[in-house]
């Protein structure tokens, strides 16, 4: 087949949406730490949420109604699950806000000048963002999972503490240079500007930051319930287009063997 480019911008807008659809398997993992124990280090508790939930939204209590956070996933303790799920909506505020942002760029016609693919092909001209999804080449969406399958094995594996055994919520592992030039990946802390920041700063800054991904899921989930459910979010009736394909299809030919 063609050899594809890796999509830069308008690309990671789409994989926000795609990955919010279909998620990512090594998202739903642990990963043994030698030494790590959770006597030793600093486990979240029940009533840890609860103080989160103040500093989230004073009005709201700790909302739990499936017991999640009173649950053991996979035979961990109650700390270690907390562990997770605090984790892991980090994880999807954070690509809720790049779906957010891309879906904008996207609905406004906003797309890079060159061809998307090496044979000339250029990126998709619709100005609705599910079907510009759908236009790029299943190639290219899989050179995007596996790109996000690796950032979310260096998240999993190259952790001082993993989260779940006492490690910073939503930190991300920094590249070495030996490994990447520049350390262009360094995602988490691009500009070094969290180096000078105190621990209560960076604590503030995680609170906002979940209190945007929380509106950006709902957001990016409102647009595509109004695309695919006309009337259902009567907010955005006549602002968005409607959608007819499958959204929770992230491939245009499913890559699992017929049930």
């Amino acid at each position: 087949s063609t050899s594809l480019k890796m999509e830069t911008l308008d690309d990671l807008s789409d994989l926000a949406i795609a990955s919010i659809l279909a998620g990512s398997a090594a998202a739903f993992t642990t990963t043994s730490f030698n030494g790590a124990t959770s006597t030793s280090l600093k486990m979240e508790t029940l009533d840890d949420l609860s103080d989160l939930a103040k500093k989230l939204n004073p009005v709201v209590p700790r909302f739990d109604p499936l017991g999640l956070s009173t649950s053991n996933f996979w035979g961990t303790t109650q700390e270690e699950t907390i562990g997770f799920l605090r984790e892991s909506e980090v994880k999807h505020g954070r690509i809720a806000m790049f779906a957010f942002v891309g879906y904008i760029v996207h609905a406004n016609g906003i797309r890079w000048p060159w061809p998307m693919t090496m044979d000339g092909t250029p990126f998709p001209e619709t100005l609705n963002p599910p079907e510009a999804w759908d236009a790029i080449p299943d190639a290219a969406k899989l050179q995007i999972f596996a790109f996000v399958g690796f950032l979310e094995y260096w998240r999993e594996c190259n952790s001082e503490k993993h989260y779940m055994k006492g490690g910073k919520i939503g930190e991300f592992p920094a590249f070495s240079d030996k490994y990447i030039p520049g350390s262009a990946l360094n995602l988490y802390d691009p500009f070094g500007k969290n180096k000078s920041m105190s621990e209560e700063a960076k604590a503030a800054g995680l609170v906002k930051e979940i209190n945007n991904g929380r509106l950006a899921m709902l957001g990016i989930f409102g647009f595509l319930s109004e695309q695919t459910i006309p009337g259902s979010v009567p907010a955005l009736k006549g602002i968005v287009l409607p959608y007819d394909g499958e959204v929770m299809a992230p491939l245009a030919k499913s890559i699992l063997p017929s049930l």
